[in-house]
């Protein structure tokens, strides 16, 4: 059975992603070259408004992006992002969506079909609807975390 390209969402463990999108992304490192690259979506509801991209390459640990929810669904209609990650319906192709990922000096543009994304997308917002976020963040153990990080600063 083949998951690639349909978005999943299953019991899961604590730390596990509640939603998750298997993906080939094909990039291109020089004109005339493209490589076909595994890649995963993750999304969390106790970090309702993100997104997360692995890429698998050739290292021992993927790759991640972490973006907002909000532009990887905005990109789906339109350009969306500035900075380091933008996306966009494919001027080449309209039925692929093009992730450019930059960082100094470096872009990256992977190129996937868009409609297995548009579905990831729709099962994020049956988990946690637009405007509800806010109810899914520990808003708690976020200030403990920071409390905690400042007072191992001043030691």
């Amino acid at each position: 059975m083949n998951h690639r390209n349909t978005p999943h969402a299953w019991l899961r463990r604590s730390g596990e992603p509640d939603c998750v999108l298997l993906l080939d992304v094909t990039v291109a490192p020089c004109p005339g070259l493209q490589v076909s690259v595994p890649a995963r979506l993750r999304y969390h509801r106790s970090d309702p408004y993100a997104v997360h991209l692995d890429c698998h390459v050739d290292l021992d640990e993927p790759i991640t992006w972490l973006f907002a929810r909000e532009l990887l669904v905005d990109g789906l209609e339109g350009w969306a992002g500035i900075g380091d990650v933008t996306i966009r319906r494919s001027t080449s192709d309209g039925g692929l969506l093009a992730i450019a990922l930059s960082t100094p000096g470096q872009t990256a543009v992977l190129r996937t079909p868009a409609e297995p994304v548009r579905g990831f997308l729709e099962l994020t917002h049956r988990l946690v609807p637009v405007g509800t976020e806010h109810r899914h963040l520990d808003a708690e153990g976020m200030m403990r975390r920071m409390l905690e990080e400042a007072g191992g600063a001043e030691r």
